[in-house]
């Protein structure tokens, strides 16, 4: 398969009327829009084209709103967000399927930032003998490696204690250019360590068919996804049926040896993606117009 590339998103806003957006990597760095990407937004809205935002940030939906509103991203710009905090909470509030019987006790792991996820529901952290759960969130510190989780997952696992991962992501690239291990990396120890894991968040569908339920349940050949990962962004929503693009300047800038802005070879792409078994319909530099 052929990965086409396209210099700005102008070049491919008339095969759809909505945009499935992928934010850390796309949008902004994490602190900052990409040069670009508020002026982009807003010429897709000017065209009628709807937009949500969709993310494996572990937080409320209300919670990525004011973060993007202080970094000048306004209601303005899009429709709704997705976040995957906000569909685990909505999961752990409704428990219903695998969640009916679930324990209202949970051990944390994560930043103290956001340990507030399920502060308005019947739920309470507890140590890890107590608890009924794990609520995977991330790491603490940036700094942090996978040792510094093994015994308390090891103990975990053991137990057999279902975790809950709100972010399906491996990593994350800050605005320094540090890569920082995600709750995805945590999940991937646990369940190699048998631990059963229920995710929320790309690539995995549940995010998917809540983002068409906002869009009521619009053609799918009409809506694309832009994301910055193969793995979650590209991978989630190929599986969903949905033609993908993949942006260049966001964590695969550094294997693709390019600049934000800047084009990969072709050949540099497909294999990079081949390599990874995740084929994009089509690449861009950046999301500008």
């Amino acid at each position: 398969m052929s990965i086409v590339s396209h210099h700005r998103v102008r070049d491919i806003a008339d095969r759809f009327d909505a945009l499935i957006l992928d934010l850390w990597g796309v949008v902004m760095d994490g602190t900052t829009p990409y040069d670009g990407a508020r002026e982009c937004l807003a010429e897709l809205r000017a065209r009628g084209k709807r937009i949500i935002f969709l993310s494996n940030a572990p937080r409320r939906e209300w919670m990525v709103a004011e973060r993007l509103a202080g970094m000048g991203i306004g209601e303005e710009l899009y429709d709704r967000i997705v976040s995957s905090g906000e569909v685990s909470h909505q999961a752990l509030k409704a428990r219903e399927g695998g969640f009916a019987n679930f324990g209202r006790r949970y051990h944390y792991l994560g930043p103290a930032r956001d340990a507030n996820l399920l502060d308005d529901l019947d739920y309470r952290a507890a140590p890890l003998n107590e608890a009924d759960f794990l609520l995977n969130i991330g790491i603490e510190d940036d700094d942090d490696t996978l040792d510094k989780y093994q015994l308390v997952l090891s103990d975990a696992a053991a137990r057999a204690l279902p975790m809950v991962c709100t972010n399906p992501d491996r990593v994350v690239v800050r605005h320094s250019g540090q890569r920082v291990l995600c709750a995805g990396a945590l999940a991937d120890s646990y369940a190699a360590l048998g631990g059963p894991v229920h995710y929320f968040g790309k690539p995995h569908a549940a995010v998917y068919v809540a983002c068409f339920a906002l869009l009521d349940d619009a053609p799918r050949e009409r809506v694309m996804a832009i994301g910055d990962s193969l793995e979650t962004d590209i991978a989630g929503a190929a599986a969903f049926d949905l033609e993908t693009v993949l942006v260049l300047g966001g964590i695969l800038a550094e294997p693709l040896g390019v600049a934000w802005g800047e084009l990969a070879p072709p050949e540099r792409i497909e294999s990079l993606c081949a390599e990874r078994g995740v084929m994009p319909d089509c690449a861009i530099p950046a999301l500008i117009w």
